[in-house]
């Protein structure tokens, strides 16, 4: 093999090893990202019941239908 098609193979092979070393890394990235998600949309559905439960407690008064005194 002549010398600068394995300097060639060398250079191809440092490449690759260091994009799988970022498809590796964004992995594990998203796999993180993922878990974030779901901890959040969970704690989003929880305020949104709590949210709920505080409107259903009010009454509405006739003031809350009219617009601002500036309009």
């Amino acid at each position: 093999m002549s010398q600068a098609l394995e300097h060639r193979l060398i250079e191809l092979e440092a490449r690759l090893a260091h994009h799988e070393r970022m498809a590796e890394e964004m992995s594990a990235v998203m796999a993180r990202q993922d878990r974030e998600i779901e901890r959040l949309t969970s704690q989003l559905r929880q305020v949104v019941e709590r949210l709920r439960g505080v409107e259903a407690g009010w009454e509405r008064s006739p003031q809350d239908d009219k617009p601002p005194p500036h309009w």
